[in-house]
């Protein structure tokens, strides 16, 4: 009796050595270390003249630094300390400009774990420190988006249909003028079975005018809001992906909020100037003739006057690749640009057509701002737009084309921006935190002394209650925390201070399921049933108590995920992995320990 057949326990110590083993990166902790990876253009790779700039550099000013760690897309090089860290990411800085230079904490992973696989947790922002904001989107100027986009489809489609309008402006929705009454009625049965997210009115008449007015239903505008949302988030990640950030967090709050984490990062300045800008571009035809009201007029950068017409060919979200380079006819900065299918099809019959004819490039920036008056928050927002650049069609092109008259670091920036994508509406940042590696340490420690303690305490307690079936739990407890971190290691989940907290209610919870099953043995024996048969119906009784309390837990910790954000989504994490593994550890390890010492022989008494 009490006995497990061998493959039990091979298999229980395959768990353990395979779990100890993807465990044991988090042991080595990290190093203070410089990341550089190419900014501005996704062919351009880290090779050997990288590495010896940057070689030379660091040794030029000093600096002790290990054997730089390189691949096709990134340099990693490690240093002793902080300050160290910091003086080397000043200079590289400013000796590759074109590169990302970012400062991380790169894990001291050993290279034979490495080639198993083996990586250690992500630390979250509380542990690790860097920068936290949360944005707030514009929802109004992405339905007036929205409103423009329509507006420009409607022009083609009237014009395509040669239905002829007075006027055609955005109020409060779209408002179509035309000139008669059965025009007015064609188009408005072409809108309503062409659109059936716009809710059409009429109007009252005014003399020879005939109006439609054209609004989003509310299903549509909460589709638009959604849609905005992310697709913002979408250009966020893509951004941060681009500034060369491991392990950010990206995700929504509310219904038109964004909340980023950026751990490991310092330079909130860099940070908030790519996450929150909203450049993005429009290239149209320059209107020409002699009719002044013809289009709409822009300026220059000299503050020239230039009048465009009011049709888009293409626009910023079309754009699938910009790469920052030198134009080889001026020598002066200038972005290469390539455009997706559709933007490309636009180009081509719009170029096709206007061979010899002006077309310019307007550059579109979005701002906002909150500001106390009297007390209370007042949101300002401004859009500035500027023609960058004016050039005659010389033959008619598509998707690749070049554009000019940019300045050096305005070309890298707009490259960046225009390759990760335009957001859907500007955002402005209404909440910045910067936590710093200090504090992320002391966290840690913190947090490290708590389950420290925790630990102790339990097994102090076991031992004292249950003598050696206490120290068994107490073994398989240990085992517990080494497989909850090898898994949390392998899903690469990232580790908060909840987190931590989850692992310490975990110690608690793992060693309850024990408490239940050596006092079901103490009773079997009061009872008068031998040590053997006492040890047989104490796991049997007490396991459906543990798998009904444990179970209970789970759905309340899956619901804690499915619904929680951020910090609640970590304790969620861990607790819900710190009930499968105390199930594991405090039924099957604990009774296969016993089962070895105790199984099979004739027992007088046992020490629980």
């Amino acid at each position: 009796m009490n006995q497990y057949p061998l493959w039990k326990y091979l298999l229980i110590c395959t768990v353990i050595f395979v779990c100890t083993l993807y465990a044991l990166p988090n042991w080595f902790g990290d190093d203070y270390a410089v990341q550089i990876s190419p900014a501005y253009a996704r062919d351009m790779n880290i090779d050997d003249t990288v590495q010896a700039t940057v070689e030379a550099k660091l040794k030029e000013a000093g600096l002790k630094f290990s054997p730089p760690e390189r691949t096709a897309k990134q340099l990693l090089v490690r240093f002793p300390d902080s300050t160290t860290q910091l003086k080397a990411y000043s200079i590289l800085k400013k000796a590759l400009p074109k590169y990302v230079v970012a400062q991380n904490l790169a894990p001291a992973t050993p290279d034979w774990l490495k080639d198993l696989g083996a990586q250690p947790m992500y630390l979250g922002l509380d542990l690790r420190g860097g920068v936290h904001f949360l944005m707030q989107v514009d929802m109004k100027t992405a339905i007036a988006h929205d409103e423009e986009t329509y507006l420009n489809e409607l022009r083609s489609l009237f014009r395509e249909k040669r239905l002829r309008y007075k006027s055609i402006t955005r109020k409060n929705g779209i408002v179509v003028t035309f000139s008669k009454a059965e025009t007015r009625d064609k188009a408005k049965q072409l809108v309503a079975k062409r659109y059936n997210d716009l809710i059409i009115t009429e109007p009252p008449n005014e003399i020879g005018e005939y109006q439609l007015h054209l609004t989003f239903s509310e299903k549509s505008l909460k589709e638009n809001r959604q849609k905005a949302l992310e697709q913002n988030i979408t250009t966020l990640r893509n951004r941060v992906n681009e500034l060369g950030v491991s392990e950010p967090v990206i995700q929504r709050q509310g219904e038109d909020r964004i909340v980023v984490q950026l751990p490991g990062v310092q330079d909130t300045a860099r940070a908030k100037e790519i996450l929150g800008a909203t450049a993005t571009l429009e290239f149209r035809l320059v209107a020409t003739g002699t009719n002044q009201y013809a289009g709409r007029e822009y300026k220059r950068r000299d503050g020239t006057p230039v009048r465009l017409k009011r049709s888009i060919i293409v626009t910023g979200d079309q754009i699938v690749d910009a790469k920052a380079t030198i134009d080889s006819r001026s020598g002066r900065p200038a972005v290469t640009v390539r455009l997706d299918n559709k933007g490309a099809k636009s180009m081509l019959q719009t170029t096709r057509k206007n061979v010899g004819k002006p077309m310019a490039v307007v550059f579109i920036e979005y701002h906002v701002k909150t500001k106390l008056v009297n007390g209370k928050p007042v949101t300002t927002r401004n859009k500035t737009e500027e023609v960058i650049n004016v050039a005659t069609i010389q033959e008619e092109f598509s998707k690749n084309f070049q554009i000019t008259g940019l300045k050096s670091n305005e070309a890298n920036n707009l490259a960046l921006l225009l390759r990760a994508g335009a957001l859907k509406a500007p955002m402005e940042i209404i909440e910045e935190r910067t936590i710093g590696p200090s504090l992320g340490k002391e966290n840690i420690k913190l947090g490290l002394l708590s389950i420290q303690i925790a630990f102790l305490a339990v097994m102090l307690f076991m031992w004292m209650r249950y003598k050696t079936f206490g120290m068994i739990a107490n073994f398989a407890l240990l085992m517990n925390v080494v497989i909850l971190i090898a898994l949390l290691s392998l899903l690469q989940a990232t580790l908060t201070l909840p987190g931590m907290a989850g692992i310490v209610l975990t110690l608690g919870m793992a060693v309850d399921a024990n408490v239940l099953i050596f006092e079901k043995i103490r009773e079997e024996i009061a009872n008068g049933n031998s040590p053997q048969n006492s040890i047989y119906l104490g796991y049997e009784k007490a396991f459906i108590t543990i798998f009904d309390a444990n179970i209970t837990t789970l759905i309340a910790a899956l619901m804690l995920f499915g619904f929680g954000t951020g910090p609640i989504k970590g304790f969620a994490v861990t607790l819900s992995l710190g009930i499968i593994t105390s199930m594991f550890t405090a039924i099957m390890i604990t009774r296969a320990i016993i089962n070895l010492f105790y199984g099979g022989k004739k027992l007088k008494k046992i020490p629980v």
